[in-house]
C-alpha cells in the first residue's frame, strides 16, 4: 500500500470530534431534510463537504492576525496584501471582497447583461449562478476527455479551442462579454490546466477583444500540476509558474478560502482602469470600503501570508500526495473515482458506484446520504442536483454528463487514518450499494438548489 509525503508540519493545537451513534445519525440527517448542508457541525465525524475555508492556518498566520489593522480606510493591512496580490499576479489593480461569489457577483453585475454567453472550461457553482441572475449563460467548453472518468489525460482541465471558437462564431463577438478559465477545474474532477492551454484561450479571446478573467482559487495547485507533468517547467518554482500564468489574462477572481490558506476572504483583480473605478462603487456599495472589501484588517494580513504559503512546494507535494493516496485506496476497492486525481479533493462516479438510478434520481445525493449514515463523513454532491436545468423551450431537465461526489480534502487539517476511515466506510456500502435508494426533491430554489434543497429517499414498490 502506498502512502503519502509525510506533514511537512507538526500539530500544536487539536479539535475534538465525535462519531454519533447510527441513531443519532438518522434523525440527524432526516431533520435536516437529508441535505448535507443542514447538518450541525457536532454531528459530523470527518467533513469533507468542501476544502474551502475549512483549512487549519499555520502560527505565522495566526501571528499576522494580531498585525491586523482595523482603520475603516488605507489600513496597513491592506497595503501587506497588495504587495502580495501584486508580486504573484501582477494585474495593476485589485479589491478585496468577503469571498469569491462576491467577486464574481461584481463582475457579472458590470459586465454581463441578458442573453449574453460566457465561456469557460467548466464554471463552478457561484459563478454559473452570478451569470444565470443576470439571464445569460454559463457555457462549459472543456476537453472531451473530462467527461471520462478513467481516462487520465494529464490537463483533464483543458478548455476546447475549438468549441470556443465555434461558440464565439455562432454567437458573435458582441454576446460574448467576457471569457473564463478555471484553474484548477473544480466541477470536473479538480482536474488542472495546461500553460499551453491556458496560452491559446488567451490567445483566442484576445484575437476577438474579449476580456480574459481566471478563476483563481486553486491556482497553487494548478501551478504545481504544471511543474509536475508540463514539459519545460520542472525547473520552474510554483511563484514563477503562477506568475506566467496570470500575465496572459486581464483579470482574476480568487476565492482565497482555498489556496490562501484562509476561513474567510478573496479578491477581484484586473487591468482596466475604468473597471476597477466601477467595481470600487459596487464594492461600496455591497461589501465595503475598498481598502478592507467586508473583511476585517487581520483577515488581509492572514491571505496576505496564506497566499505565499499556498504557493510553497513542500506543501503542495503533500497537498497532492494526499488526495492521490485517497484515490489510489479507492480504487484498489474497485470504487470507481475520477482519474488521475485532482489537487482538492476526490471525486467517485456516483453514476457508475450507483448504476441503477437514473440521474432524475440523483445518485450522488443518495451516496452522499449513505456516506453520513453510515460513518458521520460529510461529502457534497456534483450532478444533477447542483447542475441540472430546465431546458427553456421544453422545460424539461438538462442534466450533467457525469453524477459525481466530492470528498474534498481541507488544508492541513485530516492525517492518512482519517483518509482510511473514509475507504473502509465507502467498502461497507459497496457490499450493499444496489440497495441504496434514489432521492426526491420536496423543495429547491431557483438558483443554487444544493445549498438549502430539501430530501426525501424514495421507496422501492
Amino acid at each position: 500500500m502506498s502512502h503519502h509525503p509525510p506533514e511537512p508540519f507538526r500539530i500544536k493545537m487539536v479539535e475534538q470530534i465525535h462519531l454519533i451513534n447510527n441513531t443519532g445519525r438518522k434523525q440527524a440527517l432526516e431533520s435536516a431534510g437529508f441535505n448535507l448542508f443542514k447538518l450541525r457541525s457536532e454531528d459530523i465525524f470527518i467533513d469533507l463537504l468542501t476544502d474551502s475555508g475549512t483549512g487549519a492556518m499555520s502560527q505565522d498566520q495566526w501571528s499576522a492576525l494580531m498585525h491586523g489593522d482595523e482603520s475603516y480606510a488605507g489600513a496597513r493591512s491592506y497595503f501587506r496584501l497588495d504587495q502580495a496580490v501584486t508580486d504573484i499576479f501582477g494585474f495593476r489593480y485589485f479589491i478585496p471582497t468577503h469571498q469569491g461569489r462576491a467577486a464574481e457577483h461584481i463582475l457579472s453585475l458590470l459586465l454581463v447583461k441578458q442573453g449574453q454567453y460566457v465561456p469557460s472550461n467548466m464554471h463552478f457553482d457561484t459563478t454559473d449562478a452570478n451569470i444565470r441572475a443576470r439571464g445569460a449563460h454559463p457555457t462549459n467548453l472543456v476537453i472531451d476527455e473530462a467527461y471520462d472518468p478513467s481516462n487520465r489525460h494529464p490537463f483533464k482541465g483543458n478548455l476546447d479551442i475549438e468549441k470556443l471558437e465555434q461558440l464565439i462564431l455562432e454567437k458573435g463577438v458582441d454576446n460574448i462579454p467576457l471569457g473564463m478559465l478555471t484553474i484548477t477545474n473544480n466541477a470536473g474532477g479538480g482536474q488542472p490546466v495546461s500553460l499551453e492551454n491556458i496560452r491559446k484561450v488567451s490567445q483566442t479571446y484576445h484575437k476577438y477583444g474579449i476580456p480574459f478573467f481566471i478563476d483563481a482559487c486553486r491556482f497553487a495547485e494548478n501551478s504545481y500540476f504544471i511543474k509536475l507533468r508540463e514539459p519545460g517547467y520542472s525547473q520552474k518554482s510554483t511563484i514563477e509558474i503562477a506568475r506566467e500564468i496570470f500575465a496572459l489574462a486581464d483579470g482574476a477572481t480568487m476565492s482565497a478560502k482555498k489556496d490562501a490558506l484562509v476561513n474567510i476572504g478573496g479578491f477581484l483583480a484586473m487591468n482596466d482602469e475604468n473597471l476597477y473605478k466601477q467595481s470600487c462603487n459596487e464594492l461600496i456599495l455591497r461589501e465595503g470600503f475598498p481598502t478592507y472589501g467586508g473583511l476585517a484588517g487581520r483577515d488581509l494580513d492572514a491571505i496576505a501570508t496564506g497566499l505565499r504559503e499556498g504557493l510553497n512546494e513542500d506543501y503542495l507535494d503533500y497537498r497532492l500526495g494526499q488526495t492521490a493516496y485517497l484515490a489510489e485506496r479507492l480504487l484498489e476497492s474497485g470504487i470507481p473515482v475520477i482519474e488521475p486525481p485532482g489537487g482538492h479533493a476526490v471525486y467517485i462516479d456516483a453514476g457508475q458506484f450507483l448504476s441503477h438510478l437514473p440521474p432524475s434520481q440523483f445518485p450522488g445525493q443518495a451516496l452522499s446520504a449513505e456516506l453520513y449514515l453510515e460513518g458521520g463523513i460529510r461529502s457534497v454532491e456534483i450532478g444533477s442536483v447542483m447542475f441540472a436545468f430546465p431546458d427553456p423551450q421544453t422545460g424539461e431537465m438538462i442534466h450533467p454528463q457525469m453524477e459525481l461526489v466530492r470528498l474534498a480534502i481541507p488544508r492541513r487539517v485530516y492525517t492518512q487514518s482519517h483518509l482510511d476511515y473514509v475507504v473502509t466506510t465507502l467498502q461497507k456500502i459497496a457490499k450493499r450499494k444496489d440497495s441504496v435508494p434514489g432521492y426526491r426533491i420536496t423543495y429547491a430554489p431557483e438558483l443554487l438548489r444544493h445549498f438549502t434543497a430539501n430530501f426525501e429517499p424514495l421507496v422501492s414498490n
